[in-house]
């Protein structure tokens, strides 16, 4: 029995290159044309799951209609919240604090920005839902719409990769990568299929 994901991350937003976090921005015409053009109609998808976050869901409730298949929204995979630092470029960011900004690079478990989720607590909700996924879609072909920070978190805990190493993981707009996870009864085997490609 082999369940199928495929993980897209949104087009691009409005609002540049920010710490977008759980700001609810939608997609640029750009973005929209991102989305539209890394998708096929003869993907197989059976069911598609959203971020609820605008950026996500808007796309996906289109191409669910397109495709006459159920579409649901998932709000644990929403991306990591970064409180304070959202809605600031990593430019500003630097400039107001260069010591705090690079710790999070270096640390980022022991260094979450003020205000914000962190990187253990992300990784409990977003693995949580991925697993309940795995229950409800079993030996299906799902589509997972939704971010950047959600999609280093699966890939990493599908490579059995440290937590802490995920933002090592490039994630461009409209990026695909796809997962197989095996199940012979008593243990899940999962395969990263591609990363960050295109179908």
């Amino acid at each position: 029995m082999t369940t199928v994901v495929d993980l897209i991350r949104h087009g691009e937003p409005i609002g540049g290159h920010i710490y977008r976090g759980q700001l609810d921005h939608a997609l640029t015409d750009n973005g929209w044309q991102q989305m539209r053009a890394a998708v096929t109609e003869t993907a197989g998808w059976e069911y598609i799951v959203t971020s609820p976050l605008s950026r996500c869901a808007e796309f996906a409730n289109e191409l669910a209609q397109q495709l006459k298949i159920p579409v649901q929204p998932q709000a644990d995979f929403m991306e990591i919240a970064f409180g304070d630092w959202e809605g600031k470029s990593a430019q500003q960011l630097e400039l107001e604090n260069k010591a705090e900004f690079y710790a999070f690079y270096d640390d980022p478990i022991n260094n979450t920005p003020p205000q914000a989720e962190s990187l253990l607590a992300f990784e409990q909700r977003v693995l949580s839902a991925w697993n309940a996924l795995l229950a409800q879609y079993q030996d299906k072909h799902v589509l997972v719409v939704g971010h950047a920070g959600m999609m280093r978190m699966i890939i990493s805990h599908v490579l059995q990769m440290p937590v802490d190493a995920m933002y090592r993981l490039h994630i461009p707009h409209a990026g695909i990568s796809r997962i197989s996870v095996t199940s012979d009864g008593a243990r899940a085997y999962p395969q990263l299929l591609f990363h960050a490609g295109s179908l």
